[in-house]
């Protein structure tokens, strides 16, 4: 039997670590996981845990040349781009960028880049989004006002931008998600992803109390969110819980959900997989293309992958 090889992201709590469970669980399966401690426990030893600090682009580099040397000379069939965080303000990296930008976006868009040639013809890259992107979702978080590479990562440079603490933060992460869907649709369009028929998809997992998003805010909210993680969760019907969510990634990963054609966009509802269509700023083919071409820009890479 052909061993498949996963990389991921964002597999060492919330719903990434149920998702990690289940993939590494599937026979034939070997995960190659970025993270900055342990893998979580109860994973097969086929998990191999390799040292990432995606607020740091040089780590990235690193990650991305340590999982090079482990294919040897084999193929990534999934990437998994999943791990994410929300603050209650803006921070700075050491590279000076935005943090929820830098970790969010930046982070994923080089390790994307520096990987695209090792991946599968057939293979698939999944970024985690969420319906904080859409303002016509009505979530609690103030909506993205637009998706500038610049801007997201210097946003003292916004002439926009939000005075309020919190505000910041919250705009700064669902700016981050609408870059996800956005990335998703530029990787699609890219000659080398044509080329290797890759499948990409933008997941929105929906509401999902207990993970590890909201570890930076004030405790009150963490307490509240871990609460609703539990079993009370149920009865918010909007919410979905963390099996349930890392169960729908783990289907798309392992090739149990495969994307209709033309579709890319898909969001968990009330435990069900729907692909709908993201935001009408997502769609929008010029913001798309600046993204692309400004984020490889302050990453110091080609816009176009060579």
């Amino acid at each position: 039997m052909d061993v498949k090889t996963v990389v991921m992201t964002g597999g060492t709590s919330g719903l990434g670590a149920d998702a990690l469970r289940r993939i590494a669980r599937e026979p034939g399966i070997r995960v190659l996981l970025g993270a900055r401690g342990k893998a979580p426990s109860g994973v097969p030893a086929s998990v191999e845990t390799l040292p990432v600090d995606l607020s740091k682009m040089d780590s990235v580099r690193s990650f991305a040349s340590a999982v090079q040397e482990r294919l040897q000379g084999s193929e990534i069939d999934a990437l998994v781009l999943n791990a994410g965080l929300s603050l209650h303000d803006h921070h700075r990296t050491s590279d000076g960028f935005e943090t929820t930008f830098a970790i969010n976006h930046l982070s994923h868009y080089l390790l994307l880049r520096l990987l695209l040639p090792h991946i599968a013809r057939n293979g698939l890259v999944t970024l985690t989004t969420s319906a904080t992107h859409d303002p016509a979702a009505k979530t609690i978080l103030p909506p993205p006002r637009h998706a500038d590479a610049r801007l997201l990562a210097y946003p003292d440079q916004d002439p926009e931008r939000d005075e309020q603490a919190k505000t910041a933060g919250g705009r700064a992460y669902t700016s981050s998600k609408l870059c996800a869907v956005l990335t998703a649709r530029a990787l699609a369009v890219q000659p080398e992803a044509r080329d290797a028929a890759l499948r990409v998809v933008a997941y929105d997992p929906g509401p999902t109390p207990g993970t590890g998003l909201l570890r930076s805010a004030p405790a009150p909210v963490r307490g509240m969110w871990r609460i609703l993680g539990t079993g009370l969760g149920v009865l918010v019907p909007r919410f979905n819980s963390v099996e349930a969510a890392g169960g729908a990634l783990a289907d798309i990963v392992t090739g149990r959900v495969v994307p209709p054609p033309g579709e890319y966009h898909v969001r968990l509802v009330k435990g069900e997989l729907t692909w709908l269509p993201p935001s009408d700023l997502a769609r929008r083919d010029d913001v798309m293309e600046a993204l692309w071409r400004d984020s490889a820009e302050l990453l110091g890479l080609p816009a176009v992958s060579r």
